[in-house]
């Protein structure tokens, strides 16, 4: 099985030393013997180079197999499909190959079949146990993979993860054309978008609670992710935790609380690889991927990875052209006890001409959305620019202690109609007056972390226990500039008086969030009882300044303790059960009403609470979760009768959820699942909205797709996505109404060979039906979301 990082130990030329290198490697990680996964199953690999055939029989295998790419180089396989034991799978495949495979207790190795040519071992790479920066395999099917990051806690499979965890991989985004993160999360029905597709932000609402476009990790650390929409030609996987994490990675920017979005930088591999990828977007938007990456030195053990990427041309609404540059660069060396990386991206993204829109409603009554390219933002124009830098390292201290630490800066401008793209009070037949606004501003960010990290048992306990600490500076400045009111139609809309550029932003507000943290993982009865216990500290500084004076107008200074529980039970392979008691935490209020008795407070950080318990189902091929949880968020609570602000609002979600992905078939796979949303207002102002539904939160949300690799035709693969969103309130009052609505998304793509090279072509067709819907609403309360329109895209993809 092909591993993203290399612990180089020599070049043995003999089996016996090499199968001692690898037992002595892999029995600490697996923990198992490869004979537990005696029994025949069903397997479904498709055709191709045989080195990548076999990779992907020991990932479904869940095996691990050191084997030389090069080795095998010009041979092709014809797939397989069945039951077979991983015995009888390894020598289908390389049946006539000249070569067959030596198990040990600890996984396979590749070996040359007697009478051809003895039994001396191919040069082989050997990897040791795994380190945090290593990333878990590929999952049947190819869409997920078998595990994720948990913050401090390090990379965990989901099978031993406490929490509803997706970790959605580069092939998934490729088959999926996802040109940014929000295409790839809406394939989990939890996850829903507050800004339209076309818009230059991308936020997130995950159990309904927001996550905004600020608040992305990367590799594991805020501060870092390109703003705005980030796209996915330099990411190998996008990692999704849903619930609160201060644990794990401690207070999100803004104070989001839904869930954590991680992104895992690509990195260089065994194999050489240089691709190219051309594709179109309906409206005439065409764009450029190059791809390459190279291992270098003994052992590969420096690699290099480069990404760039340039689109431009016209999509989303009518009239609208976006422009998007990228450069990545992913630099990694892997030694005997140092992995370290740095990575370092320049994204700039651009729209002009219009932005789709966002509307509020004068009335209970919601009129029906207009087409869905409609542009009533004819002539606006903005930009957003992202630099960033970041390295990471990992040193082994001893044979079960580990040192970790990262670092990395951010330089972000934007200037132009980023917000205020919205229709405010629509009347029942469309109509609207308009106001825009400029605006200039800037983020600068810093973020660090470092810790230890060991395993030890006492007792017959295991114990995988990390200390740590987090830090992140940010710095912020906006100006803006206002434009006169004007009046306009949704459906036939005006052209907008456009705002003047208000000229540099000055420093408006400054936040340092430092936390230590501790965590201890414990292990019971050989690993099928596994107990996380942690806590964090995690101070908050916060001040504001006056834009135009300069003088500081308010200062926060508050701390808070996050405890965390989480326990897993393996009753059986393939089996288990979960929960965890885990917080959130956010910026308390400070009440700013003059006429309150309590003028001035400040409130210490809200706390949200989630309990959530689970169930985790995984046959070999296809893995189920399912997820009850509660969270509870406060918020500021106005006491009328008596003129004081209180930190008593509460917000209280319940939800049911069920994810599925893997194989249901041999040549079938599926991805998505469905959510089961209760959010309710449970302590409000005057009691007013009382039991409630929060604005927002449909009932029911539903994402299935599946992915067939047809019979008829080696190479041809066809898929279907259907995407549906329960009726949703607009407004806390529950006044307003936005009617439910179902999109149907579809694609193929076709793997050749053609003058040598691999080739692919894909297709696909986001909103088939061109369905015109509000389809959420924005994190402000009362503003509706404009669908996206119908969408064709293309892409051929050469490796060279």
């Amino acid at each position: 099985m092909q591993l993203p990082s290399r612990r180089p130990t020599g070049r043995p030329r003999a089996v016996s030393r090499m199968a001692a290198a690898i037992h002595f490697a892999f029995v600490p990680l697996l923990g198992l013997s490869v004979s537990a996964h005696a029994d025949s199953i069903r397997y479904s690999v498709p055709p191709g180079r045989l080195a990548e055939v076999l990779n992907q029989f020991a990932n479904q295998s869940g095996v691990t197999l050191a084997i030389d790419a090069d080795t095998l180089r010009g041979q092709t396989s014809p797939g397989l499909n069945g039951r077979f034991t991983i015995d009888q799978g390894f020598d289908t495949l390389l049946t006539g190959s000249g070569y067959t495979v030596a198990r040990t207790s600890a996984g396979y190795i590749l070996v040359a079949s007697p009478g051809a040519g003895g039994t001396q071992l191919p040069e082989v790479k050997v990897i040791a146990v795994a380190k945090n920066g290593e990333l878990p395999g590929v999952a049947p099917g190819g869409q997920v993979a078998k595990g994720s990051r948990l913050g401090i806690l390090g990379n965990r499979s989901v099978m031993d993860t406490p929490f509803n965890t997706t970790s959605y991989t580069a092939r998934l985004m490729q088959d999926q054309q996802a040109r940014t993160v929000s295409d790839v999360l809406v394939n989990d029905p939890s996850v829903r978008f507050m800004t339209p597709s076309g818009h230059l932000y991308e936020n997130y609402s995950i159990r309904g609670f927001d996550v905004l476009s600020g608040e992305v990790a990367l590799n594991g650390m805020y501060g870092l992710a390109p703003m705005g929409h980030v796209p996915t030609e330099f990411i190998e996987r996008v990692e999704l935790l849903k619930g609160p994490e201060a644990l794990l990675t401690g207070m999100a920017p803004d104070g989001g609380v839904g869930g954590l979005i991680n992104l895992v930088p690509k990195r260089a591999g065994d194999t050489p690889l240089t691709r190219w990828t051309t594709r179109f977007t309906s409206g005439s938007e065409v764009g450029n991927h190059l791809d390459v990456a190279r291992r270098y030195g003994e052992n590969q053990a420096f690699g290099v990875r480069f990404n760039g990427s340039y689109r431009d041309g016209k999509q989303g609404v009518q009239d609208q052209s976006k422009r998007s540059r990228l450069g990545a660069l992913a630099l990694d060396y892997a030694g005997e006890r140092l992995r370290a990386s740095l990575d370092t991206y320049w994204n700039v993204e651009s729209m002009s001409g219009g932005s789709p829109m966002m509307a509020s409603f004068g009335s209970t009554n919601v009129p029906k959305a207009p087409d869905a390219k409609t542009n009533i933002l004819a002539g606006i124009h903005g930009e957003m620019d992202s630099t960033a830098i970041a390295a990471r390292a990992e040193y082994d201290l001893g044979d079960a202690l580990t040192a970790y630490a990262g670092a990395g800066t951010q330089r972000y401008r934007y200037h132009g109609f980023l917000n205020g793209t919205r229709a405010g009070r629509v009347d029942a037949q469309g109509d609207y007056t308009g106001e825009t606004y400029f605006q200039r501003g800037y983020t600068d960010a810093l973020s660090a972390e470092a810790g230890l990290r060991s395993r030890l048992n006492t007792g017959g306990v295991g114990h995988q226990w990390v200390a740590g600490a987090t830090w992140l500076d940010l710095e912020s400045g906006v100006a803006v500039g206002y434009g006169d009111p004007y009046a306009s139609n949704i459906y036939h809309p005006a052209r907008p008086i456009l705002a003047k550029d208000p000229g540099a932003a000055p420093k408006t507000s400054a936040s340092t969030l430092y936390s230590l943290s501790l965590a201890d993982t414990l292990s019971f009865a050989g690993d099928r009882v596994q107990l996380t216990l942690g806590l964090r500290n995690q101070h908050i500084r916060s001040k504001s300044y006056n834009g135009k004076t300069g003088a500081q107008t308010s200062d926060y200074d508050k701390s808070a303790l996050t405890p965390a529980l989480a326990v897993v039970v393996k009753p059986r392979d393939g089996l288990s059960l979960y929960a965890n008691y885990i917080e959130g935490l956010s910026r308390g209020d400070t009440v700013n009403d003059m006429a309150a008795r309590n003028y001035g407070e400040v409130f210490a950080p809200y706390k949200t609470r989630q309990m959530e318990a689970g169930v985790k189902w995984d046959n070999g091929m296809l893995t189920h979760t399912v997820s009850l949880f509660q969270i509870t968020r406060p918020s500021m609570l106005k006491n009328s009768a008596t003129n004081t602000y209180s930190a008593d609002a509460r917000q209280r979600n319940r939800g049911l959820e069920w994810n599925v992905s893997g194989k249901v078939a041999p040549r079938l796979s599926v991805l998505g699942g469905m959510t089961f949303l209760q959010a309710r207002l449970t302590k409000t102002a005057n009691g007013q909205n009382d039991g409630k539904t929060a604005f927002g939160s449909p009932t029911w949300q539903t994402t299935l797709g599946l992915d067939w690799e047809t019979p008829w035709l080696s190479g041809l693969g066809l898929s279907a996505r259907t995407i549906h969103v329960g009726r949703q309130y607009l407004n806390a009052a529950n006044t307003q109404t936005l009617p439910a609505w179902t999109r149907l998304d579809l694609g193929a793509r076709y793997s050749m060979t053609w003058a040598g090279k691999d080739v692919i072509l894909r297709a696909g067709v986001i909103n088939v039906a061109n369905t015109n819907a509000w389809a959420g609403t924005y994190h402000a309360e009362g503003y509706a979301t404009q669908g996206t329109p119908r969408t064709v895209q293309l892409s051929a993809t050469v490796d060279f």
